[in-house]
C-alpha cells in the first residue's frame, strides 16, 4: 500500500478467448483486490485495458458493457483502450485512498453493516451466476423463439415476447428484471418465463435504461412504457390486453411498484414483487445509494413506493427468500405494512438470487399462478 495521499495501482490479466468470458474474469480479480485492499468500485479513478484487439473490448458493445456492470455496477471510471502484443487482457486500475468512514447509525446499522445488509452479492458467487443466468437464457430461447421488440426509440426500450403454444390471446405476465437498476438484461432471463408459458401466459422481459447513465425516475417512466405498449399493440401481438400481470425482482421489484401507482400505466390484473426495494432512504448513505441520487432525501422520498398510496383494483402478492439480509426482508414487510397486504412469503432455502428459481417450480410458481387467475 502507498501512503494515505496516493493512489494505488491493481494489475490483473486473464488468457480467457471470449471476450465476455475474460472482461468478467479480470474485473472479478480487480474486484476481489480491491476489496482486499479495503475499497471498493468507487475508489476507481481510471483504467487501462490493454487487448490484441482492442475494438473487441469497446464499453460501448451492449454485452461488454453488461459484462463490466455485472461485476462492477455503474462505477465506472475513465477507460483507456490500448493495443497489446501478448494474449489475454490485461486490466490496470487506479484506486483512490480508502476514507474514514462517518461514524453514525443508520437503522441500528454502522455504514460498514448497513453496506453488507444491502449488498446480495455476498451470498453467491455472481461470475459463475451470471455465467450460468447466460446460458440459461440462451437455452431457453433456442428452444422457445421469442419476439424481440422495441416499444420505444432508446436501445435499452426494447422486450422480448414469449407466447405459449396452442392458446388463443392469452393474458401477459410482465417478468421486469433487477440489478440494482445498475446490470442484467432480458437475455438473463429468458429461463425463468418457463413456467408461466407452461400454464398458458404469454410472458414479457422488458430491458430498460441502466443507471447511471439513466436515471431511476426514467426508468419508472419506460416500464409504463413498456407495459402501454403491450396494452396498446395487443391484438397485433395476438395477446389479450386487457389481462395484464406484473412481476418484478429486487430493483425490477421497484420499479413494478412504482409503476403501479402511476396514473398513466394500463390496469394491471396482479402484481408478484419478489425481494425489491422499497424505501430508498437508507440507500442514500451508501456509495451506490449516492451514485444514484438518493442521497437526496427528496428524490428517494419521491422514488420510494412505501411513500406512495395503495395501489387500488390490483390483486398484490410479495416474496423474499428465507436467506436474504434483514434489510431486505425488512423491505417487504415495510411495504406490505404500508399497503396493507398479507405479509410477504418467505421462500424456503432461497437467497437473493436463487428466489427466481422458484418461478419454475414449487410455492413460488404456485403463487404466482394463483395470483394470477383472472377471476378479479
Amino acid at each position: 500500500m502507498l501512503a494515505s495521499d496516493m493512489a494505488d495501482e491493481i494489475i490483473v490479466a486473464t488468457l480467457e478467448h471470449d471476450v465476455v468470458e475474460a472482461l468478467r474474469e479480470a474485473l472479478t480479480l480487480l474486484l476481489d483486490k480491491l476489496i482486499a485492499a479495503g475499497r471498493g468500485p468507487q475508489h476507481l479513478l481510471d483504467m487501462v485495458w490493454e487487448v490484441p484487439e482492442p475494438a473487441a473490448f469497446h464499453p460501448s458493445r451492449h454485452l461488454v458493457d453488461l459484462a463490466y456492470r455485472e461485476v462492477l455496477i455503474g462505477f465506472r471510471p475513465p477507460i483507456t483502450l490500448l493495443r497489446s502484443s501478448d494474449p489475454g487482457l490485461t486490466v490496470r486500475a487506479r484506486i483512490a485512498p480508502a476514507q474514514p468512514v462517518p461514524d453514525k447509525l443508520v437503522r441500528g446499522y454502522s455504514l460498514p453493516q448497513l453496506g453488507r445488509q444491502y449488498s446480495p452479492r455476498l451470498q453467491a458467487d455472481m461470475l459463475a451466476l451470471f455465467r450460468q443466468w447466460s446460458r440459461d437464457g440462451d437455452a431457453y430461447r433456442a428452444t422457445h423463439p421469442g419476439l424481440d421488440l422495441a416499444y420505444g426509440e432508446d436501445r435499452f426500450e426494447t422486450l422480448d415476447l414469449f407466447k405459449p403454444d396452442g392458446v388463443e390471446r392469452p393474458p401477459v405476465w410482465v417478468l421486469v428484471h433487477g440489478g440494482y437498476w445498475q446490470a442484467s438484461d432480458k437475455l438473463q432471463h429468458a429461463q425463468f418465463a418457463r413456467g408461466m408459458v407452461a400454464a398458458g401466459y404469454a410472458v414479457a422481459l422488458p430491458n430498460y435504461g441502466l443507471a447511471p447513465d439513466n436515471s431511476v425516475a426514467r426508468a419508472v417512466t419506460q416500464t409504463v412504457a413498456a407495459l402501454n405498449f403491450l396494452a396498446r399493440e395487443a391484438d397485433s401481438l395476438g395477446v389479450d390486453g386487457s389481462r395484464l400481470h406484473l412481476c418484478g425482482h429486487s430493483a425490477g421489484a421497484h420499479l413494478a411498484a412504482m409503476a403501479l401507482c402511476e396514473p398513466d400505466a394500463p390496469r394491471l390484473r396482479s402484481a408478484l414483487l419478489l425481494s425489491g426495494l422499497y424505501e430508498l432512504e437508507p440507500l442514500g448513505h451508501l456509495p451506490l445509494g449516492r451514485l444514484l441520487g438518493f442521497d437526496d432525501p427528496d428524490y428517494a422520498m419521491r422514488l420510494s413506493p412505501r411513500r406512495r398510496p395503495p395501489p387500488s383494483n390490483v390483486r398484490l402478492e410479495l416474496a423474499v427468500g428465507e436467506g436474504e439480509s434483514d434489510e431486505f426482508k425488512w423491505q417487504s414487510a415495510a411495504l406490505a405494512d404500508a399497503w396493507g397486504v398479507s405479509a410477504p412469503l418467505v421462500v424456503s432455502g432461497a437467497n437473493h438470487f436463487s428466489l427466481l428459481d422458484g418461478l419454475n417450480g414449487g410455492s413460488l410458481l404456485d403463487l404466482a399462478r394463483s395470483l394470477a387467475t383472472d377471476e378479479i
